[in-house]
């Protein structure tokens, strides 16, 4: 899975090693974190391998799905969770951080899916997307962003059509979830907001990963999990 040397992606990572499943941990450069990622997943009894690779450049990520296939000799759940939540405002925004958001939150999931697919199909696999909420309501403060994630949606619904009925694609579209050392204010401000009063936590995520990994007949959805806040 991409992005998953931290955070929400690390929670899903291990989940799925709980779960079963050998897992590769791609990273651009936190290596530290990804080994230690690689290490808590072979304590667990799982096989896990780090590999790093820069999700801007295309060539890498075929390599990125070369050596990951290689490696374990099948693939058959590929979580696009690698991402960044660049602020940017009418105002604001630049062509840097356009581009640095549409790159890494849409390009990248496109081009990890090409990769994959072939694998994929052998399998019968599925592809798991991170969308947001921002990809749902619209952040003025967050333009590029929000933009990238309602890509994401639609990228989902395009790939899924586009590989049936070998490969099964869906998204997940997280509201505010807080995780140790997150500013308070997180918490404070999402649950003025979302109708079931709180925040959500990263097995709220991991839940609904595995979900979808398991639900067979369901493709090309987006699953919302954030408290009620888009109602």
């Amino acid at each position: 899975m991409t992005g998953a040397a931290k955070r929400l992606g690390r929670a899903v990572a291990q989940r799925l090693a709980e779960e079963g499943a050998d897992v590769v941990i791609h990273y651009r450069s936190s290596q530290p974190e990804a080994q230690d990622a690689v290490r808590e997943i072979e304590k667990l009894g799982r096989r896990a391998f780090a590999i790093a690779a820069n999700l801007g450049e295309v060539a890498e990520i075929k390599r990125l799905f070369d050596e990951a296939g290689k490696h374990f000799g099948r693939l058959d759940i590929l979580v696009n969770s690698a991402a960044n939540f660049l602020p940017g405002s009418m105002v604001s925004t630049t062509e840097e951080i356009w581009d640095a958001a549409l790159d890494t939150n849409l390009r990248a999931p496109f081009f990890c899916a090409q990769a994959a697919a072939p694998w994929l199909r052998r399998t019968q696999g599925t592809i798991i997307n991170f969308a947001d909420t921002g990809g749902l309501l619209g952040w003025t403060g967050y333009i590029p962003h929000s933009v990238s994630k309602a890509g994401v949606i639609m990228l989902t619904k395009v790939l899924a059509n586009a590989l049936a009925p070998e490969v099964r694609v869906n998204a997940i579209a997280p509201g505010t979830i807080t995780m140790e050392g997150d500013p308070p204010k997180w918490e404070t401000d999402f649950i003025k907001l979302a109708p079931l009063r709180r925040s959500g936590k990263p097995a709220d995520i991991t839940d609904s990963v595995l979900f979808l990994v398991h639900a067979k007949f369901i493709t090309g959805q987006v699953l919302v999990v954030d408290g009620g806040r888009t109602l």
